[in-house]
Order: structure tokens, then C-alpha cells, then sequence
């Protein structure tokens, strides 16, 4: 509904329903019907034929329609459907785009970035922007770079989808025995867990255990599956995964360096044992300094007395 269809009806000669006997000013035998846009009820109207349906049907298939209609009463006709502005085939795509828009959708099908590249592309680098697709009573969204190297992801667009790009910083969380906490933006498409380590402040001398360095994350069943682990007691899609890297070993640094943090993992460095243990004796320490104040107070208070 809402397209918009230019309807020209040919007769073979004049002196029939739409061409006059004294037609030899004309130039030609047809006539062109203002263009018809399809309505709530699907059809349009064309004199003589009544009302034609034309929604859910090719134009070929409206063609054919109309002739028949006209053919007892003009002579020999033939007609020509052309689509002028197919409303009903039109997609959105605004947001964080340099130019928001609505356009018809191409009849050999577009795709998702296609649309992106008719709106001037994305305002933001791809790592940092969210498309949304809406469809309907439905809604996909993933990462711009995501769908730049995942070609499964840069789907066919329907007539009616809207898209949406947002700017979204992705980012982890760290915690711990590191000298900054708190989150942290990516400020890179990519960010190992030794870049991960460095944008934290690195690990505390005083505090760290390099040897005990995590990242909490939420893993596809799949993937957790495919690396030997039963994942039967998990009835939801993800599964909370702690990967560990010991950075006392020479290999632990190469690890670090090719593992790819995500959005939303949790970096955390847990404290040495010798941290314990300084933490034990100063709380003996604040222990006896509070009894040797309060029997200074004592005798202080004794001394007043007397």
C-alpha cells in the first residue's frame, strides 16, 4: 500500500473507448492515466475497469488485469504499469549517520551496509558504533565492525526495516591489585589483555600477584563446549568463563599479548601473599598501638589522682 503506479493504456486504432475518430493531432493512440496510488484496500482505479487490485501482485499481473477488463470495450488494448514511487519498499536508516534518510528499496535487494553507505556512512569509528535493526516486532543489533567483517551479518534489508546507528564505547571492567580501577574505555578496535593490563596502571609492586591475573567473562555454551567442558547444568546461552594468566612465566606475556579482551569482561589481579600477611601485621600493629594508648591513658589517669 502507498505505492504509486503510472498506468498508460494503448488502443490499435482510433475511434475506440479512450481514442476519438478525429485523433490525427495525437501523438499517438494511448492515453495516460494520472498516476494511481494503491490504497488502504490494495487497489486503484482505472475508468472502464473499475477497481484493479494491485497489492501483493507484480506489475505484470496488474497489466494483464486491465487488459482483460478493457478488452470488450476498447479495441485490441494494451497496457503498460510502471512503478513511479514504491512507498511500500522503503527502508529508514538514521541516527549517528551523516545524513538521515527513507528511500525505495533497489528491486535486486540491498543489503545492511548498503543502506549505511546511501545515509554518508557512520559519524563514529565502526568499533565504537551499535547498528539496530528493526524489523517489525523484532530487533538485532551488533557492532559496525562486526558487520564489516562478518559477511553472515550484512543482511538483506526488507521493505518496511528501519536502521538505527548509536555510539557505544565499549569497555572493561578492572579490579583488584591494579593501579587504576573502575571502567575503561577501548580506545582501539582491538585491546589485548596486555594493552588491557597497561590502560589499568599495570600491577601494584606492593600489592599484585602477577601470577594470578583473571578475566571474567560470558561465553557462548558452543564455545565453552568445543573446549572440553560440560555445559548440561547451564540452561541459558552464555556461560560465566574465568580465564587465568600467569605473568610470572615468559609465555604468560605472549598470552596476554594475542588474548582479545570484549566488551564488558572484568579484568581482576589478585593480591600476593605477602600482601595478606602486611595487611595481618598492621592490623597487629594498630592493635598494639591502641592497647599501649590506653594504658598510657591509665596511668595518666593515676597520675592525676594523686
Amino acid at each position: 500500500m502507498g505505492d504509486i503506479l503510472a498506468v498508460t493504456i494503448f488502443e490499435a486504432a482510433a475511434g475506440g473507448l479512450f481514442i476519438p475518430q478525429e485523433a490525427g493531432s495525437r501523438a499517438g493512440n494511448f492515453v495516460t492515466l494520472p498516476n494511481q496510488e494503491i490504497d488502504k484496500a490494495g487497489v486503484i482505479s482505472v475508468p472502464y475497469a473499475d477497481l484493479v487490485r494491485a497489492a501483493g501482485r507484480t506489475l505484470s499481473q496488474v497489466k494483464f488485469d486491465i487488459e482483460q477488463r478493457l478488452r470488450n470495450r476498447a479495441i485490441d488494448p494494451q497496457a503498460v504499469v510502471t512503478l513511479v514511487d514504491g512507498r511500500s519498499s522503503q527502508v529508514s536508516v538514521t541516527g549517528e549517520v551523516n545524513t538521515s534518510i527513507r528511500y525505495t528499496l533497489s528491486k535486486s535487494g540491498e543489503r545492511l551496509l548498503d543502506a549505511i553507505a546511501r545515509a554518508g556512512g557512520p559519524r563514529y569509528p565502526a568499533f565504537e558504533t551499535y547498528v539496530t535493526l528493526r524489523r517489525g516486532s523484532r530487533t538485532a543489533k551488533a557492532y559496525l565492525n562486526q558487520i564489516i567483517e562478518s559477511p553472515d551479518e550484512n543482511v538483506y534489508l526488507y521493505p518496511g526495516d528501519t536502521v538505527v546507528l548509536n555510539r557505544e564505547f565499549r569497555s572493561f571492567m578492572a579490579l583488584g591489585a591494579s593501579g587504576q580501577n573502575g571502567q575503561i574505555n577501548f580506545d582501539n578496535e582491538t585491546l589485548s589483555l596486555s594493552q588491557a593490563l597497561g590502560k589499568a596502571g599495570g600491577i601494584l609492586d606492593s600489592r599484585g600477584d602477577p601470577a594470578e591475573s583473571y578475566v571474567y567473562r560470558l561465553e557462548y555454551k558452543k564455545t565453552v563446549a568445543e573446549m572440553g567442558y560440560d555445559t548440561t547444568p547451564y540452561l541459558t546461552p552464555m556461560v560465566p568463563v574465568i580465564y587465568r594468566v600467569n605473568l610470572r612465566e615468559p609465555d604468560g606475556f605472549f598470552l596476554a599479548g594475542k588474548f582479545m579482551m570484549r566488551d564488558g569482561d572484568v579484568l581482576f589481579v589478585s593480591n600476593a601473599p605477602i600482601a595478606e600477611i602486611t595487611k595481618l601485621l598492621a592490623l597487629l600493629q594498630l592493635g598494639a598501638n591502641s592497647v599501649a594508648d590506653v594504658n598510657v591513658a591509665r596511668v595518666a589517669i593515676r597520675g592525676g589522682r594523686q
